[in-house]
């Protein structure tokens, strides 16, 4: 996923359930130029009750990229 410093975005990292968070995230590191690991996950559980057919974590590294 790319996240450009207004907030346009190109690809995506989980298919909707994340995305959103992601963005916040990016453009954190985008206005502090901090890099940084972050990870979100649902149990299959809680998964299930909003939708999503499992469970699991996805973690990532996010970072500043400069053409």
């Amino acid at each position: 996923m790319a996240v450009t410093e207004d907030g346009e975005v190109a690809g995506s990292v989980s298919g909707g359930c994340v995305e959103g968070a992601v963005v916040s995230e990016a453009l954190d590191v985008l206005a502090t130029g901090d890099r940084r690991m972050v990870s979100f996950g649902y149990s299959d559980d809680e998964a299930f009750s909003v939708g999503l057919t499992c469970g699991g974590t996805v973690h990532l590294f996010v970072e500043p990229l400069d053409w």
